[in-house]
C-alpha cells in the first residue's frame, strides 16, 4: 500500500436508490465491484480503494448539495481511451444524464484534455477522462 494513496471516499446522498442505480452502472462501466451492502449504504471497490453512498437523514435533507459550495466541487475519473470515453457519453445522454459544457465536448477542459463532463442525481458533477495519446 502507498502511503497517501486514497483509501475510500464517503458520499451522503438524497435518494440511495436513485443514485445506486447511477453510480453502481458507472462505477461497473469503471471497473469497480460492487463491495459492501446495508439498509442505508452501498459500495464498490476498485483495488484498495473504494466508493461508499450513504442514505442522508431526512433531518439533514433541507439543504441541498451545490458543487459551488465549500467542501466537494466533483469526481474525476481515468478512462481506458477516448473510445471509452466516447462510449460513456453515449451512455449517458441514452440514461438521459445532464451532459455538462456540451457546446464544448470532449474538449472542455482544454484542447488537449478529451473528458466528458457531467452530473449524478444530486447534480454532483463528475467527469471521465481520457489518457494523453
Amino acid at each position: 500500500m502507498t502511503a497517501g494513496a486514497l483509501h475510500h471516499i464517503e458520499l451522503y446522498v438524497s435518494d440511495l436508490d436513485r443514485s445506486v442505480q447511477f453510480w453502481g452502472w458507472l462505477l461497473e462501466e469503471l471497473g469497480y465491484e460492487p463491495f459492501q451492502k446495508w439498509e442505508s449504504g452501498r459500495s464498490w471497490r476498485l483495488g484498495e480503494t473504494y466508493i461508499v453512498f450513504v442514505q442522508t437523514e431526512d433531518r439533514f435533507l433541507d439543504v441541498p448539495y451545490h458543487r459551488c459550495r465549500t467542501g466537494l466541487n466533483h469526481l474525476a475519473f481515468h478512462g481506458r481511451s477516448r473510445r471509452h470515453v466516447d462510449e460513456l457519453t453515449a451512455q449517458l445522454r441514452e440514461k438521459e444524464v445532464n451532459i455538462l459544457y456540451s457546446d464544448r465536448h470532449p474538449y472542455a477542459g482544454g484542447e488537449d484534455y478529451y473528458a466528458v463532463f457531467f452530473e449524478d442525481p444530486d447534480r454532483i458533477k463528475v467527469e471521465v477522462v481520457a489518457p494523453v495519446t
